[in-house]
């Protein structure tokens, strides 16, 4: 595949944990046409293992909320996702098991360097994202308050439930039992510890009633033995097992008010957003349950929190029917 992307870099960029890299590359591809007020401008970062290219194509598109047509649309990518800087494509001293730890504020921090100072942008009208990408789309919201809109938090939480932390650390054991995984120095990718990997991704993904009703068939499955061979393995064995560690700690520690602005006190970061929130869990999202949301626009001024209804459970925008209910939020923050 050609590059569709631009790089921006941030000499010597210090992250939170004290490590400074020496050049921070955030990739980032853009749509539509900057307005001359430059007020028409939609950041959508990227989730757990996804780039621009699944943000672009499951939230935008002609027609569609975010709409090329009439939006200046910035997709960013997550530190560690393979595209920007990562264990798997940054040089020694941080290579592969040795990438230091980044958390959803560096991100948020970074996006904001390429933003004000590469694209000359002072105003984000929406910053919408899901999972991993709607986590940021909180952390925009308090890192950031004066400078953002409205803010569209899809299948996420300002916080990572304790929960949550369970189904990740499952996830972490399955790649680093594997003994090719050589404590993250491997020779070879470990494909068992991969698969596995998908496996457990498989059983929290989607729901109870999605398997029930053998909705799975629609991807071509014919058993859940199936949809996880044909679905997830492939989903994820081409990814770089130090990737996805380093950005399960980012998504492990994900948590708004964890910074010098608000001390962990997360009652004070969500209570700083200004802007206008229609926060979208999904119903019977298991990483994100919707419990998690209704707490949260309880302390935020301006939001509400209305759920998908829908069995995808996590996986809400990848279903064409939910992106009608999304798009409709969608539109209400974006008019």
């Amino acid at each position: 595949m050609s590059q569709d992307f631009s790089i921006f870099e941030a000499k010597d960029f210090e992250l939170q944990g004290g490590t400074t890299l020496p050049a921070a590359r955030l990739a980032f591809a853009t749509l539509g046409t900057l307005s001359p007020d430059k007020d028409n401008v939609v950041l959508i970062p990227s989730w757990y293992a996804g780039t621009h290219r699944e943000s672009l194509a499951c939230l935008t598109g002609p027609g569609r909320a975010i709409d090329p047509d009439r939006h200046f649309i910035v997709a960013t990518n997550l530190l560690s996702n393979g595209v920007s800087s990562s264990p798997s494509n940054t040089p020694s001293p941080f290579e592969a098991a040795r990438f230091p730890l980044v958390t959803l504020f560096d991100n948020v921090r970074l996006q904001h360097k390429l933003v004000t100072e590469a694209l000359g942008v002072e105003t984000l009208k929406l910053v919408a994202g899901w999972s991993m990408g709607g986590c940021q789309a909180y952390q925009w919201g308090a890192q950031y308050p004066d400078m953002v809109e409205a803010i569209a938090p899809l299948n996420c939480s300002a916080r990572t439930a304790n929960f949550n932390k369970v189904f990740l650390i499952a996830l972490r054991r399955a790649l680093e039992l594997d003994p090719a995984f050589e404590d993250g120095y491997y020779r070879r990718p470990p494909i068992r510890g991969l698969k596995a990997f998908a496996a457990i991704y498989a059983g929290w993904g989607f729901s109870e009633p999605f398997f029930r009703t053998e909705a799975f068939r629609q991807f071509g499955a014919d058993s859940s033995e199936s949809f996880v061979e044909r679905y997830w393995e492939p989903a994820f064995q081409h990814l770089d097992a130090n990737d996805l560690l380093a950005l399960m700690r980012t998504w492990f520690d994900g948590d708004i008010s964890a910074n010098a602005m608000y001390q962990g006190d997360l009652a004070q970061a969500l209570g700083a957003i200004k802007a206008r929130a229609i926060v979208m869990p999904g119903e019977y999202d298991r990483y994100f349950p919707p419990i998690d949301n209704v707490n949260e626009v309880q302390l935020m001024k301006n939001a509400e929190c209305r759920p998908i209804p829908s069995i995808w459970g996590h996986m809400t925008v990848w279903n064409p029917e939910d992106r009608l209910f999304i798009d409709q939020a969608l539109r209400e923050l974006l008019g």
